[in-house]
């Protein structure tokens, strides 16, 4: 088993918006979903309860935090990496659409 490498959608100005996001989070929070991200790279394709497919070669890395508070972070296949494409806490039981949206969004410029 090879470990596939994970690196973060960078922006057309510099900016890294996931790994800004996870370095924003408390200490415990970014231990957690630093695990899942690395357990879906060393299992890569995971399949659930940590990651699920959402279409059009988007995933979820699903993360519980302490509090019953949630975390999802998109990612998607792009040249032999895992891409984080986006990263919230959950506040409702459906995905929020302007998120899953800004994820598309992102993974199509990385193809472009």
């Amino acid at each position: 088993m090879q470990k596939i490498p994970l690196v973060f959608y960078r922006s057309l100005s510099g900016n890294e918006p996931v790994r800004d996001w996870l370095k924003s989070l408390p200490e415990d929070e970014k231990r957690i979903i630093g695990m899942d991200l690395l357990r879906a790279q060393w299992h890569w394709p995971a399949g659930m309860p940590l990651c699920r497919a959402m279409g059009a070669g988007l995933w979820e890395i699903r993360s519980e935090l302490p509090g019953g508070r949630t975390s999802r972070v998109f990612i998607c296949c792009y040249q032999d990496s895992l891409v984080a494409l986006h990263g919230f806490i959950k506040k409702t039981r459906a995905t929020p659409d302007h998120a899953l949206s800004l994820a598309r969004t992102r993974k199509k410029e990385l193809e472009s």
